[in-house]
């Protein structure tokens, strides 16, 4: 072990508060959506101003900046050791439209935050430190979410998520806003694209962090500061059909018609009752409903709707599966289906990091928890990759994807400060990967 690497892990470290309130102050301003909110689109204008911030930030410091051939963008902090694989903090800037100031943003200041607590602090690490940008993490403008952590992690992705994020169908998304531009187009165009050597691989880097809001109520509710992130949960997703006839608003009766909203109506609430009786943790979500032929005067001949579902026990997945299997296969005259969209795992984070976030919020002494994530997020693409953790702090009324979304200062900086910490027990850990650690 180098010298002073034994101090460093006998001192508690807590970040700046004041760094911190000034980062998010000045990022809101890109983008800002007037009414207390973002914008701010993959490659947008709006995203480059918070990409240019964070290099200026960077580069006041004393790091090297690269990027790769999808525009992620890395920061590194040289250790003393530069031949060891690095670490990396990692989340992203874009924003859904009309977000908040945190989703995200949130993982990028803490990471910058990070890096500026080591710089001011002159802390010892013999590892890279690195603060990085993921782009296209929302897939607003240009779908899918998560695109480019599809992209780098594509050969290790389960095939049932890589057949999604086929390098040549990503770079081909169409602008939600303008079909006539992609997402090739706008990369090309953005000023990052660099080179694919400089890629996130677990050759080069031994470990992935990243801290991020909740994005629901449950830290809030427990009156705790830190979220200790465990699994993404696994979940299934199911296209819901129902077949009626369509006919005269005005002159059907009641008794002959096939209604296949009212048909998906009655099973929607077969679902929700049989579904209750499950475990009390499974999330379920109907959040798209797709009708035809959608005219106030024609009586539905189609209805489809989605059918999100998560838990993190398998064997309560299996469980919705066979309600929806079993469900009518007849409803107020019309018939029903049902199809699989797609399907995830539930992904456990590395238990080794998992422990170095909880050792560092029990040094600091803040209130914590155990929690899984339900949402999915660019640190779940890259666990398949290499070792890989969350930090949630919490998000205030659970609002997230909006423009109230709001974490305080405090707390974003406790967040910090605890992945300060995980990230120089990380750090300490002898040899070049946590296998030998």
């Amino acid at each position: 072990m180098h010298f002073g690497m034994e101090k460093h892990m006998d001192e508690i470290y807590e970040c700046s508060k004041e760094r911190m309130q000034d980062k998010i102050t000045t990022m809101s301003h890109y983008g800002d959506a007037g009414h207390g909110g973002i914008t701010r689109y993959s490659l947008s204008p709006e995203a480059k101003q918070a990409r240019e911030e964070f290099i200026k930030r960077m580069k006041a410091i004393g790091c090297t900046i690269k990027t790769d051939d999808v525009a992620d963008v890395y920061a590194t902090l040289e250790g003393t050791d530069p031949s060891l694989p690095a670490i990396v903090m990692a989340s992203h800037v874009d924003s859904v439209r009309n977000g908040g100031n945190f989703d995200g943003i949130l993982g990028v200041m803490s990471a910058m935050e990070v890096l500026e607590t080591v710089a001011d602090k002159k802390i010892p690490h013999k590892h890279n430190l690195v603060a990085m940008i993921w782009t296209n993490e929302e897939g607003s403008l240009y779908p899918p979410a998560m695109m480019c952590s599809g992209i780098v992690t594509y050969d290790y992705l389960p095939a049932e998520i890589r057949k999604n994020f086929k390098e040549e169908n990503m770079l081909a998304s169409k602008s939600i806003l303008d079909p006539s531009k992609t997402f090739g187009m706008a990369l090309d165009a953005s000023g990052y694209k660099g080179d694919k050597k400089n890629r996130i691989n677990p050759k080069d880097y031994m470990a992935m962090f990243e801290l991020h809001i909740e994005q629901g109520p449950i830290l809030e509710a427990a009156g705790n500061d830190i979220g200790v992130v465990t699994c993404v949960l696994g979940m299934v997703n199911y296209r819901i059909k129902t077949y009626g006839q369509a006919d005269h608003a005005g002159t059907t009766p009641m008794k002959y018609r096939h209604d296949a909203l009212y048909a998906a109506a009655k099973l929607l609430d077969y679902l929700h009752t049989e579904l209750d009786k499950l475990d009390s943790e499974l999330v379920y979500t109907t959040g798209e409903i797709v009708l035809h032929p959608d005219v106030h005067t024609v009586i539905p001949d189609y209805c489809e709707f989605s059918l999100d579902a998560r838990h993190e026990d398998p064997k309560v997945i299996e469980q919705v599966v066979k309600i929806i299997e079993n469900m009518p296969k007849e409803e107020v005259g019309c018939k029903t289906g049902y199809e699989v969209a797609w399907t995830r795992d539930t992904v456990y984070y590395d238990k080794t990091l998992v422990s170095y976030v909880q050792d560092s919020v029990n040094k600091l002494g803040y209130s914590n928890q155990r929690i899984n994530s339900g949402a999915g997020h660019d640190a779940q693409f890259a666990s398949y990759m290499l070792p890989t953790t969350m930090v949630f702090v919490p998000s205030k009324d659970g609002h997230s994807h909006c423009e109230p979304e709001f974490t305080s200062t405090e707390q974003c900086t406790k967040g910090a400060s605890v992945l300060l910490g995980a990230v120089l027990e990380c750090d300490s850990k002898n040899g070049s990967s946590l296998a030998e650690s």
